[in-house]
Protein backbone atom coordinates (compact mmCIF):
# COMPACT_ATOMS: atom_id res chain seq x y z
CA UNK A 1 0.00 0.00 0.00
CA UNK A 2 1.32 3.32 -0.90
CA UNK A 3 2.62 6.34 1.49
CA UNK A 4 0.78 8.71 2.80
CA UNK A 5 2.01 11.92 3.74
CA UNK A 6 -0.13 13.34 6.46
CA UNK A 7 -1.84 16.53 5.75
CA UNK A 8 -2.90 17.20 9.35
CA UNK A 9 -1.54 20.45 10.74
CA UNK A 10 -3.81 20.50 13.80
CA UNK A 11 -5.64 18.18 15.99
CA UNK A 12 -8.73 17.75 14.56
CA UNK A 13 -12.21 19.76 15.58
CA UNK A 14 -13.87 18.08 17.94
CA UNK A 15 -17.69 17.25 18.20
CA UNK A 16 -20.32 18.05 21.25
CA UNK A 17 -20.00 14.54 22.31
CA UNK A 18 -16.71 14.86 22.94
CA UNK A 19 -16.41 17.53 25.37
CA UNK A 20 -15.87 15.90 28.25
CA UNK A 21 -12.62 14.19 26.87
CA UNK A 22 -11.39 18.01 26.22
CA UNK A 23 -12.08 18.83 29.02
CA UNK A 24 -10.02 15.66 30.73
CA UNK A 25 -7.41 16.24 28.29
CA UNK A 26 -6.66 19.97 29.11
CA UNK A 27 -6.20 18.87 32.61
CA UNK A 28 -4.09 16.10 32.24
CA UNK A 29 -2.05 19.03 29.96
CA UNK A 30 -2.12 21.41 32.60
CA UNK A 31 -0.88 19.17 35.84
CA UNK A 32 1.87 17.88 33.14
CA UNK A 33 2.54 21.71 32.70
CA UNK A 34 2.74 22.61 36.08
CA UNK A 35 4.62 19.44 37.39
CA UNK A 36 7.72 19.91 35.05
CA UNK A 37 7.82 24.22 35.56
CA UNK A 38 7.24 23.87 39.70
CA UNK A 39 9.32 20.71 40.00
CA UNK A 40 6.32 18.69 41.86
CA UNK A 41 6.10 15.16 41.49
CA UNK A 42 2.17 14.76 40.31
CA UNK A 43 2.70 11.34 38.23
CA UNK A 44 0.07 9.47 40.66
CA UNK A 45 -2.30 12.42 39.70
CA UNK A 46 -1.31 12.42 36.22
CA UNK A 47 -1.87 8.53 35.77
CA UNK A 48 -5.35 8.56 37.89
CA UNK A 49 -6.32 11.04 35.45
CA UNK A 50 -4.98 9.36 32.35
CA UNK A 51 -6.93 6.10 33.13
CA UNK A 52 -10.06 8.07 33.66
CA UNK A 53 -9.41 9.06 30.36
CA UNK A 54 -9.05 6.12 28.72
CA UNK A 55 -12.45 4.44 30.49
CA UNK A 56 -14.11 8.03 29.39
CA UNK A 57 -13.30 7.21 26.03
CA UNK A 58 -14.09 3.94 25.91
CA UNK A 59 -17.80 5.05 26.91
CA UNK A 60 -18.02 7.54 24.97
CA UNK A 61 -16.75 5.60 21.56
CA UNK A 62 -18.00 2.64 22.47
CA UNK A 63 -21.80 3.49 23.04
CA UNK A 64 -22.62 6.62 20.18
CA UNK A 65 -25.82 7.29 19.94
CA UNK A 66 -27.26 8.04 15.89
CA UNK A 67 -26.74 11.74 16.48
CA UNK A 68 -22.89 11.19 17.66
CA UNK A 69 -22.29 9.21 14.52
CA UNK A 70 -24.09 11.61 11.88
CA UNK A 71 -22.32 14.61 13.03
CA UNK A 72 -18.58 12.30 13.08
CA UNK A 73 -19.63 11.34 9.00
CA UNK A 74 -19.91 15.16 8.51
CA UNK A 75 -17.27 16.05 9.98
CA UNK A 76 -15.30 18.63 7.68
CA UNK A 77 -11.54 16.79 7.79
CA UNK A 78 -13.63 13.20 7.87
CA UNK A 79 -11.66 11.68 4.32
CA UNK A 80 -12.86 11.82 0.94
CA UNK A 81 -12.91 9.67 -1.86
CA UNK A 82 -9.92 11.19 -2.96
CA UNK A 83 -8.42 11.06 0.50
CA UNK A 84 -8.49 7.45 0.28
CA UNK A 85 -7.89 6.31 -3.48
CA UNK A 86 -4.24 6.51 -2.95
CA UNK A 87 -3.80 4.91 0.11
CA UNK A 88 -5.77 1.84 -1.11
CA UNK A 89 -5.35 1.56 -4.81
CA UNK A 90 -2.69 1.35 -7.34
CA UNK A 91 -1.67 3.68 -10.62
CA UNK A 92 -4.95 5.59 -10.07
CA UNK A 93 -6.01 7.81 -13.47
CA UNK A 94 -8.83 9.96 -13.22
CA UNK A 95 -11.27 10.18 -16.12
CA UNK A 96 -13.29 13.50 -16.76
CA UNK A 97 -16.59 14.18 -18.45
CA UNK A 98 -20.22 12.70 -19.50
CA UNK A 99 -19.30 12.86 -23.16
CA UNK A 100 -22.76 15.01 -23.35
CA UNK A 101 -22.55 17.88 -21.52
CA UNK A 102 -19.08 18.44 -19.29
CA UNK A 103 -17.43 17.43 -16.19
CA UNK A 104 -18.83 17.49 -12.62
CA UNK A 105 -16.50 17.74 -10.09
CA UNK A 106 -18.47 16.26 -7.63
CA UNK A 107 -17.80 13.07 -8.90
CA UNK A 108 -14.68 11.57 -9.61
CA UNK A 109 -13.55 7.91 -10.77
CA UNK A 110 -11.04 6.05 -13.34
CA UNK A 111 -8.78 3.10 -13.44
CA UNK A 112 -6.91 1.64 -10.89
CA UNK A 113 -4.86 -1.15 -9.76
CA UNK A 114 -5.85 -3.13 -6.12
CA UNK A 115 -3.40 -5.75 -4.96
CA UNK A 116 -2.69 -6.60 -8.89
CA UNK A 117 -6.45 -6.30 -9.75
CA UNK A 118 -7.73 -4.00 -12.53
CA UNK A 119 -10.51 -1.99 -11.16
CA UNK A 120 -13.15 0.78 -11.80
CA UNK A 121 -13.24 3.90 -9.00
CA UNK A 122 -15.94 5.80 -9.16
CA UNK A 123 -16.52 8.17 -6.14
CA UNK A 124 -18.75 11.08 -4.09
CA UNK A 125 -16.15 14.20 -4.29
CA UNK A 126 -16.48 17.16 -1.48
CA UNK A 127 -14.45 19.88 -0.77
CA UNK A 128 -12.86 20.43 2.80
CA UNK A 129 -12.63 24.23 2.13
CA UNK A 130 -15.25 26.91 1.69
CA UNK A 131 -13.33 27.47 -2.13
CA UNK A 132 -12.94 23.26 -2.62
CA UNK A 133 -17.03 22.98 -1.57
CA UNK A 134 -17.82 25.34 -4.44
CA UNK A 135 -15.64 23.95 -7.10
CA UNK A 136 -17.02 20.24 -5.82
CA UNK A 137 -20.49 21.59 -5.45
CA UNK A 138 -20.49 20.50 -1.84
CA UNK A 139 -20.24 17.01 -3.19
CA UNK A 140 -23.62 17.27 -4.13
CA UNK A 141 -23.35 15.88 -8.42
CA UNK A 142 -25.22 17.52 -11.36
CA UNK A 143 -26.62 14.99 -13.84
CA UNK A 144 -23.52 15.07 -15.60
CA UNK A 145 -21.88 13.28 -12.78
CA UNK A 146 -24.03 10.36 -12.67
CA UNK A 147 -23.64 10.08 -16.16
CA UNK A 148 -19.84 10.45 -15.93
CA UNK A 149 -20.37 7.30 -13.49
CA UNK A 150 -22.33 5.33 -16.14
CA UNK A 151 -19.95 6.00 -18.78
CA UNK A 152 -17.30 4.51 -16.67
CA UNK A 153 -19.48 1.72 -15.20
CA UNK A 154 -20.01 0.87 -18.76
CA UNK A 155 -16.33 0.97 -19.79
CA UNK A 156 -15.50 -1.13 -16.28
CA UNK A 157 -18.49 -3.95 -17.90
CA UNK A 158 -16.70 -3.86 -20.90
CA UNK A 159 -13.22 -4.47 -20.13
CA UNK A 160 -14.31 -6.74 -16.77
CA UNK A 161 -13.16 -4.70 -14.26
CA UNK A 162 -14.86 -4.41 -10.84
CA UNK A 163 -16.50 -1.54 -9.90
CA UNK A 164 -16.28 0.14 -6.62
CA UNK A 165 -18.10 3.46 -5.35
CA UNK A 166 -17.29 5.42 -2.29
CA UNK A 167 -20.19 7.31 -1.34
CA UNK A 168 -20.33 10.42 -0.06
CA UNK A 169 -23.05 13.24 -0.36
CA UNK A 170 -25.88 14.74 1.24
CA UNK A 171 -27.76 14.16 -2.06
CA UNK A 172 -27.80 15.11 -5.39
CA UNK A 173 -27.76 18.86 -6.33
CA UNK A 174 -31.76 20.13 -6.57
CA UNK A 175 -30.93 23.24 -8.21
CA UNK A 176 -33.13 24.69 -11.33
CA UNK A 177 -29.74 24.17 -13.95
CA UNK A 178 -29.90 20.50 -12.65
CA UNK A 179 -33.56 19.77 -12.91
CA UNK A 180 -32.72 21.36 -16.96
CA UNK A 181 -30.62 18.81 -17.54
CA UNK A 182 -32.56 16.01 -16.21
CA UNK A 183 -31.08 14.61 -12.76
CA UNK A 184 -34.24 12.25 -12.23
CA UNK A 185 -33.96 10.62 -15.45
CA UNK A 186 -29.71 10.72 -14.60
CA UNK A 187 -30.68 9.14 -11.30
CA UNK A 188 -32.81 6.52 -12.45
CA UNK A 189 -31.05 5.80 -15.52
CA UNK A 190 -28.24 4.45 -12.89
CA UNK A 191 -30.42 2.49 -10.97
CA UNK A 192 -31.42 0.62 -13.83
CA UNK A 193 -27.84 0.18 -15.50
CA UNK A 194 -26.41 -0.71 -12.25
CA UNK A 195 -28.44 -3.60 -11.61
CA UNK A 196 -28.13 -5.57 -14.82
CA UNK A 197 -23.99 -4.75 -15.21
CA UNK A 198 -22.50 -8.35 -15.79
CA UNK A 199 -19.16 -7.12 -13.26
CA UNK A 200 -18.81 -7.08 -9.29
CA UNK A 201 -19.83 -3.82 -7.88
CA UNK A 202 -19.26 -2.77 -4.42
CA UNK A 203 -20.71 0.25 -3.02
CA UNK A 204 -18.87 2.26 0.53
CA UNK A 205 -20.53 4.45 2.45
CA UNK A 206 -17.57 6.42 3.62
CA UNK A 207 -19.92 9.52 4.48
CA UNK A 208 -23.22 10.71 4.48
CA UNK A 209 -25.52 8.60 2.13
CA UNK A 210 -28.17 10.67 1.10
CA UNK A 211 -31.22 10.11 -0.70
CA UNK A 212 -30.98 9.43 -4.42
CA UNK A 213 -27.64 11.13 -4.52
CA UNK A 214 -26.39 8.15 -2.65
CA UNK A 215 -28.59 5.58 -4.38
CA UNK A 216 -27.58 5.82 -8.19
CA UNK A 217 -23.54 4.49 -6.82
CA UNK A 218 -25.47 2.31 -4.71
CA UNK A 219 -26.86 -0.42 -6.68
CA UNK A 220 -24.23 -2.91 -5.77
CA UNK A 221 -24.02 -6.74 -5.11
CA UNK A 222 -21.92 -5.63 -1.26
CA UNK A 223 -22.40 -2.37 0.58
CA UNK A 224 -20.12 -1.30 2.98
CA UNK A 225 -20.62 1.03 5.54
CA UNK A 226 -17.69 2.84 7.52
CA UNK A 227 -19.15 2.70 11.35
CA UNK A 228 -19.65 5.90 11.71
CA UNK A 229 -21.05 7.12 8.22
CA UNK A 230 -25.09 7.28 7.32
CA UNK A 231 -27.26 5.90 4.64
CA UNK A 232 -30.81 7.72 4.39
CA UNK A 233 -33.64 8.34 1.91
CA UNK A 234 -33.45 12.01 3.77
CA UNK A 235 -31.30 13.40 6.06
CA UNK A 236 -32.43 14.10 10.11
CA UNK A 237 -33.02 17.70 9.36
CA UNK A 238 -35.33 17.01 6.45
CA UNK A 239 -37.41 14.08 7.88
CA UNK A 240 -37.90 15.93 11.32
CA UNK A 241 -39.04 18.63 8.86
CA UNK A 242 -41.98 16.53 7.88
CA UNK A 243 -42.78 14.68 10.41
CA UNK A 244 -43.13 17.13 13.33
CA UNK A 245 -42.67 20.72 11.20
CA UNK A 246 -39.71 21.59 13.25
CA UNK A 247 -35.91 20.86 12.11
CA UNK A 248 -34.52 21.28 15.60
CA UNK A 249 -35.88 17.55 16.58
CA UNK A 250 -33.63 16.20 14.25
CA UNK A 251 -31.56 13.79 16.97
CA UNK A 252 -34.86 12.41 17.38
CA UNK A 253 -35.33 11.38 13.67
CA UNK A 254 -32.07 10.16 13.59
CA UNK A 255 -32.96 7.83 15.98
CA UNK A 256 -36.38 6.62 14.49
CA UNK A 257 -34.96 6.30 11.35
CA UNK A 258 -32.10 3.68 11.80
CA UNK A 259 -29.99 5.36 9.23
CA UNK A 260 -26.46 4.45 11.22
CA UNK A 261 -23.98 1.62 10.17
CA UNK A 262 -25.05 -0.90 13.01
CA UNK A 263 -28.59 -0.47 12.51
CA UNK A 264 -28.49 -1.20 8.72
CA UNK A 265 -26.34 -4.46 9.33
CA UNK A 266 -28.66 -5.33 11.89
CA UNK A 267 -31.54 -4.86 9.22
CA UNK A 268 -29.22 -7.18 6.50
CA UNK A 269 -29.43 -4.05 4.36
CA UNK A 270 -25.44 -3.54 4.16
CA UNK A 271 -23.23 -6.43 4.21
CA UNK A 272 -20.61 -5.68 6.28
CA UNK A 273 -19.63 -2.52 8.99
CA UNK A 274 -15.98 -1.20 8.37
CA UNK A 275 -14.77 -0.41 12.20
CA UNK A 276 -13.18 3.19 12.19
CA UNK A 277 -10.41 4.40 13.98
CA UNK A 278 -11.04 5.85 17.57
CA UNK A 279 -12.67 9.01 17.53
CA UNK A 280 -13.66 8.65 13.79
CA UNK A 281 -12.02 8.36 10.38
CA UNK A 282 -10.29 12.04 10.39
CA UNK A 283 -8.02 11.25 13.23
CA UNK A 284 -5.92 8.85 10.66
CA UNK A 285 -6.98 8.26 7.30
CA UNK A 286 -3.89 6.06 6.56
CA UNK A 287 -5.03 3.14 9.10
CA UNK A 288 -8.75 3.76 7.80
CA UNK A 289 -8.04 3.03 4.15
CA UNK A 290 -6.25 -0.06 5.59
CA UNK A 291 -9.83 -1.09 7.35
CA UNK A 292 -11.51 -0.33 4.14
CA UNK A 293 -8.49 -2.34 1.95
CA UNK A 294 -9.11 -5.29 3.96
CA UNK A 295 -13.35 -5.05 3.86
CA UNK A 296 -12.89 -4.70 -0.16
CA UNK A 297 -10.14 -7.67 -0.29
CA UNK A 298 -13.10 -9.69 1.41
CA UNK A 299 -15.34 -8.72 -0.73
CA UNK A 300 -14.33 -9.02 -4.11
CA UNK A 301 -12.61 -12.72 -3.17
CA UNK A 302 -16.48 -13.17 -2.58
CA UNK A 303 -17.55 -11.24 -5.91
CA UNK A 304 -14.90 -12.97 -8.13
CA UNK A 305 -15.96 -16.16 -7.73
CA UNK A 306 -19.45 -15.52 -9.16
CA UNK A 307 -20.54 -15.69 -13.27
CA UNK A 308 -22.16 -12.50 -15.04
CA UNK A 309 -25.71 -14.33 -14.75
CA UNK A 310 -24.52 -15.30 -10.90
CA UNK A 311 -23.96 -11.51 -10.46
CA UNK A 312 -27.14 -9.95 -12.08
CA UNK A 313 -29.07 -12.40 -9.61
CA UNK A 314 -26.97 -11.74 -6.67
CA UNK A 315 -28.26 -8.57 -6.99
CA UNK A 316 -31.37 -8.57 -7.69
CA UNK A 317 -32.36 -10.88 -4.22
CA UNK A 318 -30.58 -8.62 -2.62
CA UNK A 319 -32.78 -5.95 -3.25
CA UNK A 320 -35.88 -7.67 -3.43
CA UNK A 321 -35.53 -8.71 0.07
CA UNK A 322 -34.93 -5.56 1.83
CA UNK A 323 -37.93 -4.51 3.43
CA UNK A 324 -39.04 -7.96 4.47
CA UNK A 325 -38.96 -8.58 8.01
CA UNK A 326 -39.98 -11.67 10.11
CA UNK A 327 -40.59 -11.63 14.00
Amino acid sequence: MPKHKSSKKNAPKSMGFEEPLIQLHKKINELKEYSATAEVDLSSEIKSLEDRLSKLENDIYENMKPWDRVQVARHPERPTTLDYIPLIFEEFIEFHGDRLYGDDEAIVGGIASFEGQPVTVIGHQRGKSTKENIRRNFGMPHPEGYRKALRLMKQAEKFKRPIICLIDTKGAYPGKAAEERGQSEAIARNLVEMAGLEVPVLSIVIGEGGSGGALALGVGNHILMLENSTFSVISPEGAASILWKDSALAQTAAEAMKITAPDLLEMGIIERMIPEVRGGAHHNAQKQAEFMAAAIKESLVELNKLNSDELINQRYEKFKSIGVFSE
